[in-house]
Parts: structure tokens; sequence; C-alpha cells
């Protein structure tokens, strides 16, 4: 007899599973300081074996104390030390090594490098519109004083973009003198995306239209004499104006139509509008010194009151269940926290030690260091470094920057130096902003000008690094006026 029937089968299986303890330890490590008191203070509230000490109390590093059961068979689950710590990561290293070979395929050990590093940058929340655009502060070549500005002018954008307060009302409550907000303005509205730093849909089009060189273009003088008009799709009449054919404002229209009216909203929501260094490097008494921004972190201890209960004995097993548990969580939570500033000050030394002409001259430049790299310097997975550098910025002396700023391959100029990408990406926007904009240079153009330098890198890595920056070809950047 045929038909649908049920049929019970057994299958063994492998599967990866994360830990919720790791999950914990790994969300942890990958919080800003900033993001990460609001998840500690979640946890004062929920577990009451969780003290927090004044600043001026005992260090979490002294929180060592374990709790002495008399026959409690559960003494050893009570515990949690280094050895456990050790089983988590190498849980976490297989799993994400497992995730890293199959993200790597076949090809030349460039782009194998490639494909690492940008899986591993990966591993961050998304880029906000604020983050995008501090990031572009870094390669503006002005003072310090405005470089402030600007970052006060970022926080104002709207989401959208724009700056929806007249200026000389935001010069005011920014308390920036008007000439060097108007500077500041100026500069912001050159970054990318273009629109940014606009009053209005208006303007933010016309800064869009005259990036690429449509300035002189009817799309151009539609939106910036008759735009009105344009708001109420009064087609005829503005035609009429301006002495062309509707077929022409028609076209024109098509142009418009591909500008994005909201450029900011490209980038996920601001989660951390709030920037605090996680890490300042300074040089003190003839050598560099690390500082870790505990501000923002707790000092936390488990709660003697609970530990007197437990050595007490007198308690239900239920209650004692529930305090046993609660105190391995908070001493897990004590602990990650130490690992977590443990392992930035290690990646932190590294930095100093593998980027010595950024923290030594006048003029920072970076050699290629990757993740890889760090990773085993210190002793842990790559993974782990690019957990560890999500989200975190460290205050040099040369500026705020973030921390995966450091990491990028390179490579090898005929001197035998090492170059990092980012420094040659650097090089290749200082041609640019150099260049007749009138005869912009091409992209072969530049790849002279490295030479010059000693850089021998192809034209399709050149033009590939000159979109990376946002930086439109040579045939758009030329101006006709």
């Amino acid at each position: 007899m045929s038909g649908p029937f049920l049929n019970q089968s057994q299958k063994q299986t492998q599967s990866l599973t994360i830990a919720p303890q790791l999950q914990n330890s790994l969300k942890i490590l990958q919080s800003a300081s900033f993001d990460l008191r609001t998840a500690i203070l979640f946890e004062l509230q929920r577990n009451p074996l969780l003290e927090e000490l004044p600043i001026e109390g005992v260090s979490v590093e002294a929180e060592s104390e374990l709790i002495q059961e008399n026959g409690d068979s559960r003494n050893e689950e009570l515990d949690f030390d280094s050895d456990d710590f050790s089983i988590l990561e190498k849980m976490s290293d297989d799993y994400m090594e497992n995730h890293v070979t199959d993200a790597v395929v076949s090809g030349s050990d460039l782009q194998i490098q490639e494909r690492r590093d940008h899986f591993l940058n990966s591993l961050r929340q998304e880029e906000s519109l604020q983050q995008h655009l501090i990031d572009q502060i870094t390669l503006c070549d002005c003072d310090d004083a405005t470089k402030e500005n600007l970052i006060l002018l970022i926080g104002s954008l709207d989401e959208n973009g724009y700056l929806n307060e007249s200026s000389s009302n935001l010069s005011l409550q920014l308390n920036i003198p008007y000439p060097k907000f108007l500077k500041a303005l100026e500069i912001l509205k050159t970054f990318n995306p273009a629109g940014i730093g606009a009053k209005d849909l208006q303007e933010c089009l016309l800064i869009q239209l005259k990036r690429i060189n449509k300035e002189d273009t009817l799309a151009y003088t539609v939106i910036e004499k008759t735009y009105p008009l344009l708001l109420r799709r009064r087609i005829q009449e503005i035609a009429k104006k301006l002495k062309v054919t509707d077929e022409a404002i028609q076209k024109a229209l098509e142009d418009v139509a591909n500008m994005d009216p909201s450029p900011g909203k490209r980038f996920s929501a601001d989660t951390n509008s709030v920037i605090e260094a996680d890490i300042k490097i300074f040089f003190e008494d003839e050598i560099w010194k690390i500082e870790l921004n505990n501000e923002y972190i707790p000092k936390l201890r488990i709660s003697q009151k609970y530990k007197d209960l437990l050595a007490q004995g007198n308690l239900s097993k239920k209650e004692k269940e529930y305090l046993i548990e609660n105190m391995r969580s908070g001493k897990f939570l004590i602990n990650s926290l130490g690992q977590r500033q443990n392992t930035l000050k290690k990646i932190s030394e590294k930095i100093i030690e593998h980027q010595p002409k950024f923290f030594v001259t006048t003029n920072p430049s970076l050699r290629p260091m990757t993740m890889q790299e760090i990773a085993e310097d210190i002793g842990v997975h790559e993974t782990t470094i690019s957990r560890a550098i999500a989200n975190k910025y460290v205050k040099t002396p040369h500026g705020l920057f973030p921390l995966k700023h450091f990491f990028n391959s390179g490579f090898t100029s005929d001197s035998g130096e090492s170059i990092a990408n980012r420094s040659i990406k650097e090089t290749i926007e200082k041609i640019i902003q150099k260049e007749d904009s009138h005869k912009p240079i091409s992209d072969q153009g530049i790849v002279k000008e490295l030479e010059r330098e000693g850089i021998k890198i192809a034209r399709r890595t050149v033009a590939k690094y000159r979109e990376q920056q946002g930086i439109l070809p040579t045939h758009l950047r030329r101006r006709f006026d």
C-alpha cells in the first residue's frame, strides 16, 4: 500500500555552539568603555550578589577571594579561574577558526590576506555617519582647532546629514567664532558622502551636482533658480522661465533623480554618538606610557553578606543554588572585565612596538601590521584581536584614532621599507588634492608619482584605493570653467 507515512531515524551530527558565558565574555571584549557601563549597570540590578565599590575602594583585580563551603560538593562549580577561561578561549578559537577557514578561498597570498582582513574587520558594529566623518578628519590638512570645530559640526548633523540651524545660530550655540565656523563648514561640505553639511535638500542636491562637475548643467539651474516650482512639479512653468522645452526639463530631472536626498541615512543609526578614548598613549619620563580608561567601568566585588550566608549553611537547597549561580555569574563578569583590560593593554604595547614611526615623528606614518601578527605576539587568536579593537578609540599625541586604524596590510618600497595600505591611500589623496582641476591627474599618473617615492603598485590597485576613498575618476573631476 503506497501513500504518505511517518518514519523515525537517528542521525549523529557535529555542530558548533557558543556557550552563554562565552557570549557574554565576547560582548564585554567587543564593547566600548562608554557602552560597557550600561551592560554592567544592568548586571548590577539583576544580580543581588554584585556590589559596586567607590572609586577609592578595592580594585577589581584585588577581588580574588573564593567561598569556602565545608562539605559542599558544589564547591568546585563555584570557582571560575584562569583554567576555565582557557577552555572558553579554546572554544572561541575553534569556533572562529572554522568560520575564517570557510571565508578564505583560493587565490594569491595578497588576495587571501585582503579577504582575511575584510572578514576580521567586519566583526564590529555598522559604521555610523558620525564615525565615518570623524575618520575623514584625520586626512584634513588643517590645524587642530579647525579639527575640533569639525567634530562639533559633525555632532550637530541630523539623521539626513543636514545642519538645519542657521549658520549664525549654530555658531553661537557651539561657541565658535563665525569666520572659523564658516571655514569648518566649507571643509565639512567636501567630505563624503556628497551633500553632508547642507542646510536643506536644495543645497544638498546642488553640492552633489557640483561634486560631479555638473555645475553648468540645466539640472543645476533648475534646482538653483526654480526650486519652489520644482517642489510642485510645475514643469511647464520651469521650462517657460528658463526658456527651454518641457522635454529638456524632464531630461534634466533624470539627473536630479539620481541624487541622494538623504546622504546620512545610508549609515547605521548613531548608537555611539559620544566617543571616549578607551586607551591613552602618551610620552612621559622618556618612555611611552599606556593608560586605560576605567572611568566608565565600575569596580565590582561579590557581597560579603551573601558569602557569610552561604558559609553558615542554614539555607535551603533552592536558596543555595540561587546564590551559587549568581556568585559564579558575578565572578565571571569581574574576571571578564579584567581580561578585557589586560588584552587592550597588551595590544596597545604591541602597537607602540610595531608602529614606532607613527608615534615618534611629526608626520605620522604606518607600516603594515596585521591582526594575525599581533595575535601571535600576545598568544591569542586573531579573532580575539578583531573583537578587542572593535569600536575602540585611542588618544595619541597626533589625535584620536579608531584602534583599527593601526591594522592594515601593505607593500615594500624600493628602499626595503614597509608601507601600510592606509598610508598609500593618504598619499594618493594628497596627490589628487594638489592636482590642477582643469587637468586632473590620471590613475597611471598617480602610479608614476608613487614610483618617484619608491612605491610600486599597479594602476588597478590605485583605482581601487581611489574608489575606496570616495574619489571620482579623472573625467568626473575635470572642471571646464
